[in-house]
């Protein structure tokens, strides 16, 4: 393979094409290292590269509830934290890719990853700096209430009671802003990465491989990076299983509401992993030689295209073309509203699991890595095979992309009817949509400032024994803990007997199994279906565009999605959330993170506006099929020439 090789690199002529076409870096060269250089390689590492990237992004949206209650931050504020990285990519990815796209691609996807594995560092910065907080530290046995103090839980639970005295004390630990801003440059600086490894990677791989091998290289790519999510929610899982502090005994175990995970850990595991793969692509070539060698033998000019200076008069010219292209302008406003759309869903589905199936954090994370984006991986393949083997036209191609999105507009419908019976809602709802918790039984409990720790009466939840009325606890003898004289807990036998009020620690539980197991079921098939259009939609973009604009091409769609829906969307939805938040935890400064939302709101509110973006995305869909009449997706004929010559060579 090597020797073949180098006889291919005699024949480029021109200029040192031994230079461009050779794997390493500096002293990191050898023939050993040679034969790697060639499509299946980079197909491979690009892919585990992107499983990993997107393994990092799915792991932070994992951890977004534990998050929120460790730094009292609201879901609002979090949308802001997320799209710190669309922000920079809105700045960066046109004008960079520009300019790097025609240099040493590879080591520039390096010089972007090593940017994400600053992100992840940073990202677990807050913890070492913070610390487990003192919500965490009264959680266990080794300390009671306050840091350094030990063995005051009676005094703790105490101050859960409903009491005559005020409970003055409000919560002093409100959200600090000094860990948001570190969350949301963390996201800035990965937004660098993220613009160069999709960009650069993509166009390069494009550029390397023969254009009836593309779509299914193309999806077994999409395939491995598809992977990541669930890689990533899986750890997110595993550690959300460990407390906060690995070291602490805590009282309560993962299923409780109030429990912090080990969210930090993912982050030191995922940046070591990152940055071994980011430096391992950095050793590619320019070109592959294979490619080299079939550029060197076709009749276009694409190498003296390729040699033009980048200016910034040619890259105003690049972007005049880019707009008059109606196919790509349609197709790239179709994925800004279907994006629009979809981006709750990636962001907050563990959290939706939570609210709506009332699933632990770590459950959550596990089920929406292992559920659904094993679905969307295996939809990708499939396509891939698909479009390689029947080679369909682009007007085929097109109108599949409409058939998926009405399949997806159908299925968040559904989401908005699947959804579990609340029990938690124990007070009056007000005009505002908050719950009003103080009733006559707890009016005089002053449970203003208690903090959320759910008790379960007769198969009704309330927000804290305070506000269950509860003046006392006692200590059974299995070591369960029992709430006593709790006033508003009013159950009556067959007889019209007033039953013991009593009350249990934790919410009560909810037998929701059924429409689960159906939203998952949704979840899935619509995984797979939309999946399936990924390399259709790919194929569409990169044809209808002159072969020299194609960096720049995926960067201007970068910069559109990230303009009209990477960084409105969390915003947007991330307020829509918390419009449906019940209740609020008080601090001294204000309002904390939300302890109890409406399910039900949430389900019709955030569904169905979803749905409403989805469908003006499927109208630019029909758009892309009446303008793509014509467009030729696959070359045979010239690539075919092309491996006839190779074959006479040989």
């Amino acid at each position: 393979m090597t020797d073949r090789r180098y006889e291919g690199e005699a024949m480029l002529g021109a200029k040192s094409p031994t230079k461009e076409t050779t794997c390493g870096i500096w002293f990191i060269k050898g023939k050993w290292l040679q034969k790697f250089a060639n499509k299946k390689a980079y197909v491979f590492l690009y892919g585990l590269l992107g499983c990993i990237f997107s393994a990092a992004f799915s792991y932070f949206n994992g951890t977004i509830t534990t998050l929120e209650k460790r730094f009292k931050i609201p879901s609002r504020t979090t949308g802001i934290i997320t799209v710190g990285n669309d922000i920079s990519q809105l700045f960066v990815s046109v004008v960079l890719t520009y300019y790097v796209g025609k240099r040493h691609r590879p080591r520039w996807i390096a010089v972007g990853i090593y940017t994400v594995v600053l992100f992840c560092i940073m990202n677990a910065l807050p913890h070492f700096l913070y610390g487990p907080g003192e919500d965490a530290f009264g959680l266990t046995y080794e300390y009671g209430g306050s840091r350094g103090v030990y063995n005051i839980s009676e005094s703790q639970d105490r101050q859960r009671l409903c009491q005559a005295e005020s409970h003055k004390k409000c919560d002093s630990t409100s959200g600090s802003l000094a860990p948001q801003v570190i969350l949301f440059v963390a996201q800035l600086i990965s937004g660098v990465g993220g613009s160069l490894y999709y960009t650069l990677g993509v166009s390069y791989m494009d550029d390397n491989i023969k254009k009836s091998k593309t779509p299914v290289l193309i999806s077994f790519s999409y395939f491995i990076k598809m992977l990541g999510p669930a890689i990533g929610y899986a750890l997110a899982s595993l550690c959300l299983k460990f407390y906060i502090s690995p070291t602490l005994t805590p009282k309560i175990d993962n299923k409780d509401p109030r429990w912090l995970g080990a969210w930090w850990i993912g982050w030191l595991i995922l940046g070591l992993v990152m940055f071994i793969c980011a430096s391992l692509l950095g050793l590619f070539p320019k070109t592959l030689p294979r490619a080299a060698l079939r550029r060197s033998q076709s009749q276009d000019k694409t190498k003296e295209v390729e040699e033009m200076p980048a200016s910034l008069q040619d890259m105003f010219q690049t972007f005049k073309r880019l707009i008059a292209n109606r196919t790509l302008m349609c197709n790239n406003f179709a994925a800004v509203f279907y994006f629009m759309g979809y981006m709750p869903y990636w962001v907050f589905m563990p959290k939706y699991i939570e609210i709506m199936y009332k699933q632990s954090a770590s459950k959550a994370s596990l089920i929406t890595g292992t559920v659904g984006l094993i679905f969307s991986a295996i939809g990708i393949l499939i396509s891939g095979l698909v479009i390689s083997k029947y080679k369909p036209g682009a007007r085929s191609l097109a109108m599949w992309n409409v058939i998926v999105g009405t399949i997806s507009a159908l299925g968040l419908v559904s989401y908005a009817y699947l959804g579990c019976l609340a029990n938690d809602t124990q007070g009056t709802i007000l005009a505002s949509g908050e719950l009003n918790a103080t009733q006559t039984c707890n009016m005089d409990c002053n449970c203003d400032y208690v903090k959320y720790s759910p008790v379960c009466a007769y198969g009704k939840s309330y927000i804290s024994p305070c506000h269950a009325g509860c003046k006392s606890s006692e200590i059974l003898s299995n070591g369960s803990k029992v709430y006593t004289e709790c006033s508003c807990v009013k159950e009556f036998n067959s007889e019209g007997q007033l039953l013991p009020q009593i009350a249990n620690t934790g919410p009560c539980p909810i037998d929701c199994k059924q429409k689960f197991y159906i939203f998952l079921a949704v979840v899935c098939f619509l995984k797979l279906t939309g999946a399936t259009g990924r390399a259709s939609n790919f194929l569409v973009s990169v044809r209808c565009i002159e072969e020299k604009d194609k960096p720049v091409a995926l960067g201007f769609g970068l910069m559109l999605m990230s303009m009209f829906s990477f960084i409105p969307s969390p915003i947007f939805f991330g307020y829509v959330i918390d419009t449906t938040c019940l209740v609020w935890g008080k601090t001294c400064s204000g309002t904390g993170n939300c302890w109890l939302y409406n399910g039900e709101a949430l389900r019709y509110i955030l569904n169905f506006t979803a749905t409403a973006f989805v469908t003006v995305g499927i109208l630019f869909d029909f758009g892309v099929w009446y303008y793509v009449k014509g467009l030729k997706i696959f070359d045979e004929d010239s690539e075919m020439k092309v491996v006839n010559v190779e074959q006479n060579k040989k």
